[in-house]
This record gives structure tokens, sequence and C-alpha cells, in this order.
């Protein structure tokens, strides 16, 4: 099953949000961090349906951990998969805002 890989604007969101946060410490590894992660969340066309499914956050939500630090939470729909989020660092998923899609 090969997917077409969406961002949704919350998401390209979170990924800026992520640059600044490392950014203050160090440019070069943010620009590298948010590269890695665009990358695994590309990979996921691979296997769409390994992350976990998290119809607590939101129907259909799955969601997969980056590097400890990152949960990727997306929605497969069809040929499409969505990154509806990425939060980073600990943040309570609970206290997110999910998108509808």
């Amino acid at each position: 099953m090969t997917v077409r890989i969406l961002f949704h604007p919350l998401a390209d969101g979170d990924l800026e949000a992520i640059y600044h946060f490392i950014a203050k410490d160090s440019p070069g590894r943010a620009i590298a961090f948010v590269r890695r992660l665009r990358k695994f969340c590309f990979s996921l066309d691979e296997m769409p349906l390994r992350g976990r499914r998290r119809d607590d956050l939101a129907a259909g939500v799955r969601t997969i951990t980056f590097e400890r630090r990152v949960v990727v939470a997306y929605r497969v729909s069809n040929d499409d998969l969505t990154v509806l989020r990425l939060v980073y660092a600990g943040r309570d998923t609970g206290k997110v805002h999910w998108p509808e899609v």
C-alpha cells in the first residue's frame, strides 16, 4: 500500500515551532532535526498503518513516536496519509487541538 503524504497546516506550524524551539540553542541542530522528522513522516508511506490507533484523541488518528521526542499523529484515508500534528517533547496530547479531516 503506497499512499500520498500530506501535512495539515497545523502540522506545518508544529514543524516551524519545533525548529524555532531547537534553534534557540543551535540553528544547525534544528535544521537537521526537522529534516529527519520530515523524512520519517514521508517514510510512513511504506507502512501507513504501523502507528498505534488513537481514537481517544480523534476518530481515525494513529500515532507513532520519532526519536523519543515527537509524537507524530496522522490519519489514513483512501490513498492519502495526512500528518495532523507533531507533538514535541512531552506535550500533553490530550490538550492538543485535533483538526477535522
